[in-house]
């Protein structure tokens, strides 16, 4: 898989004075291009389309610098419609317009080419299994919320702590399959998974209410008011485990799925709600999680 990536990389190095097609760039690294997208940015710590943006304008702050061609040339050269849209990004990543950089010859930033490596930094294993779900469905109550990647969530700790205690009592009587009882599910996520892109996080539970093929029984509880539903198909699931400080373990087990058990595995992430379970100690400083992710043959 790594040497697929690199493969990309090189892809895109040669093609940054043109069009970057990712379906291209995923047909190199033998995979989807959603899955693609979310590999990136969990190894390379920023969208794909972030990176090639941040090349394209280090190769330009050494054109500008270099002062063969007029900045309009070398806006065009790089997919910038005018001088002012060429401007606007070229400030935004170097600090100071190119005209000024140019003049000056100022001290410009620079995006290093990206290669990836495996390193072996220790003997730990990661715990995981896979299970294959018939289809379900989410019921649970929702919000919009910023993507976190480091420390808490103030937006998700706001919602979950407005929530009545009752409803989710209500809520947890209609968990019928794995997971059990509350989980927290996130849907709907910007592939590049960039800091503060919005998602939607469910506090709910996984139910085969109204999944078809599975009517709902007579005796099976209401749903409580105000709650909403997502149907989810059915496939395979990866479940991961980690136990730890919250909510750190949780955070560094999310990254390491995608920096380490995808790369060594021949799975690649499919389209579908990522479901988490995590049962908190009495001081809520330590948690015990499992992590449910969507997936797929890599060569399927």
């Amino acid at each position: 898989m790594l040497e697929r990536l690199n493969q990309a990389m090189e892809h895109i190095e040669r093609r940054l004075d043109q069009d970057v097609d990712v379906e291209e760039l995923a047909h190199i690294a033998a995979t989807s291009e959603y899955h693609l997208r979310r590999m990136f940015s969990a190894l390379a710590g920023m969208p794909l389309s972030e990176y090639i943006r941040r090349r394209r304008l280090t190769l330009a702050g050494a054109e500008v610098l270099a002062g063969r061609e007029t900045l309009l040339e070398i806006a065009v050269r790089y997919g910038y419609g005018s001088g002012e849209a060429f401007a606007r990004a070229f400030r935004a990543m170097h600090g100071i317009g190119p005209g000024e950089a140019r003049r000056t010859g100022a001290a410009l930033s620079s995006q290093s080419r990206m290669t990836f490596r495996l390193t072996i930094e220790g003997s730990s294993s990661m715990r995981y299994r896979l299970v294959d779900k018939a289809a379900f469905t989410v019921v649970g109550l929702k919000t919009r919320v910023p993507l976190v990647h480091a420390g808490p969530n103030q937006a998700i700790i706001d919602f979950v702590r407005g929530i009545d205690p009752q409803t989710l009592e209500r809520l947890e009587k209609l968990s019928d399959q794995e997971p059990h009882g509350i989980v927290a599910i996130c849907d709907d996520l910007d592939p590049g998974r960039a800091e503060g892109t919005e998602l939607d996080y469910y506090q709910g539970v996984i139910t085969s209410m109204a999944t078809p093929k599975a009517p709902k029984a007579p005796e099976t509880p209401k749903a409580p008011e105000g709650t909403t539903t997502l149907a989810v198909p059915a496939g395979t699931w990866a479940v991961f485990t980690t136990s730890g400080p919250a909510p750190r373990a949780i955070q560094e087990l999310w990254r390491d799925v995608f920096t380490e058990w995808f790369p060594s595995n021949p799975y690649r992430t499919r389209t579908g709600p990522e479901i988490l379970r995590v049962h908190l100690s009495p001081e809520k400083t330590e948690a015990d999680a499992e992590l449910w992710l969507p997936v797929e043959p890599e060569h399927g």
